[in-house]
């Protein structure tokens, strides 16, 4: 696996433990987010190194996360239906901000949308969607640190979907190694992902997402 891990029992105390922050693995100028996905999808998007075929759906909210453990959590480490192959995905920090700026919160803020009607619009118009979610621990456990996770369709999501990938990484071996790990309770003996807080210096975004700085 090409990606950088780092053990469990460090991990916490090298992120912010609360608030909304942007945390993920940087490789570069290029960032690493997630999905998750049933095995006919994963087997064209590895040999493409892009998504399409015949059982992705273009017309569909696709949903990229950066944060692992938010990850293996809606996805149950890989034991979901439709969820049982974890991908992890690089796109560059610029058209990872590009979303970022052009996303809509899924929820209705009056200090943000002053309107309900304005929120609404907003919401129709955009192609990428945000969200806010409790981060977990390995066991599922909610935590007071906010994971994102944005929702991509229409054109956008084709750009995303092939355009902007510069690798596709099947990650499911190490996935099933640390769920058995979990599993065994040897926690001193599990990875994860190693990730970082992500700066951003864009006012826009920063008030947009509500992020802590």
């Amino acid at each position: 696996m090409n990606l950088t891990t780092i053990k469990y029992t460090e991990y916490e105390s090298q992120v912010p433990q609360e608030g909304r922050h942007l945390i993920g693995q940087t490789r570069g100028d290029n960032i690493i987010v997630y999905q998750a996905f049933n095995p006919r999808i994963v087997t064209y998007a590895i040999a493409n190194q892009q998504f399409g075929g015949a059982h992705y759906k273009f017309t569909r909210m696709s949903w990229i996360k950066p944060n692992f453990l938010w990850m293996m959590y809606r996805a149950g480490w890989a034991d979901k239906e439709h969820q049982q192959q974890i991908l992890a995905i690089e796109i560059t920090k610029t058209n990872f901000l590009a979303l970022l700026e052009a996303a809509v919160h899924s929820t209705y803020k009056e200090h943000l949308f002053h309107t309900h009607e304005n929120w609404k619009q907003q919401l129709a118009d955009s192609s990428v969607r945000l969200q806010w979610d409790p981060d977990h621990d390995p066991h599922g456990a909610k935590l007071p640190r906010r994971a994102i996770q944005l929702g991509l369709r229409g054109e956008t999501l084709k750009k995303f979907a092939t355009d902007w990938i510069i690798s596709i990484e099947d990650i499911t071996p190490f996935v099933k190694e640390q769920k058995r790990i979990l599993d065994s309770g040897k926690m001193e003996e599990l990875l994860v992902i190693k990730e970082q807080k992500i700066t951003i210096e864009n006012q826009t975004i920063i008030d947009r997402l509500e992020l802590v700085i």
